[in-house]
């Protein structure tokens, strides 16, 4: 039987690789590893990757088990889905996971200029109606360009058209570097371990035929960021449920 979510807050209040703070409590309390995840948190001072919207955390442990010289946080409001990564890498020892649980339009409290090397956007919900909601819109770029190191890289992955197309036009308009684009991840040429990683979401898109999209590309530090002025066709399955109309 599935444990429920009250279970699974209780639980994950016992795991020393989670870490839960509301608005709230980060006016009352500032984030105590914020500049310090390195030295006081892993240990080491490997590069650290984040992956916003984690979800349920496989990419977060995905990434970890492929990637023992990197650190990784993942970062989510969803507790309950969390708890599943958050207790995989808890019974598995995984040492460079680490979770946070929390609103990602906080993430600046949580980590301080050029302390993160990239970060990854796994399958978020395209916001076709509201831009500043977006993940890779030019309102989180911002956000993303303070705390990343110089020309730090982020990766987008997405089973929605709508977000791929917004966001080239978003790179296009910033003049920022494009390291790989595809609009059909499993029938291009890259071989990589780490984008073979599919969560459960991405399996479900996959088995309703949807093509996986994947963008690679660096974000420098940047004053003033510019939203593209374009009109792109929506999706043809909702946003909010991601079912087929």
């Amino acid at each position: 039987m599935a444990k429920n979510k009250l279970t699974k807050f209780a639980e994950m209040a016992t795991y020393k690789n989670v870490f839960e703070y509301t608005f709230q409590k980060l006016q009352d309390t500032p984030f105590p590893l914020k500049g310090k995840w390195g030295k006081e948190y892993f240990k080491n001072d490997n590069p650290i990757v984040l992956e916003l919207g984690c979800g349920k955390g496989e990419y977060t442990v995905g990434l970890a088990r492929v990637n023992v010289d990197k650190n990784f946080i993942g970062m989510d409001i969803k507790g309950a889905r969390m708890w599943s990564g958050a207790s995989d890498a808890t019974v598995n020892k995984l040492e460079n996971v680490a979770f946070v649980r929390t609103h990602i339009e906080m993430i600046g409290h949580f980590f301080d200029a050029q302390e993160v090397s990239e970060i990854w956007i796994t399958f978020p919900d395209p916001q076709m109606k509201k831009v500043n909601k977006r993940l890779t819109s030019t309102r989180f770029m911002k956000k993303y360009s303070e705390l990343l190191k110089d020309n730090g890289i982020i990766h987008l992955k997405t089973d929605s058209n709508f977000l791929y197309t917004y966001t080239k036009a978003m790179i296009e308009e910033n003049k920022l570097e494009v390291l790989f684009d595809t609009n059909d991840l499993y029938n291009s040429e890259i071989e990589s371990e780490v984008l073979s990683i599919q969560t459960f979401y991405e399996k479900q898109w996959l088995k309703r035929g949807l093509d996986i999209k994947y963008l690679k590309f660096a974000c420098p530090i940047k004053e003033e960021w510019f939203e593209p002025d374009v009109e792109i066709e929506h999706d043809e399955y909702r946003s909010f449920s991601r079912n087929k109309i």
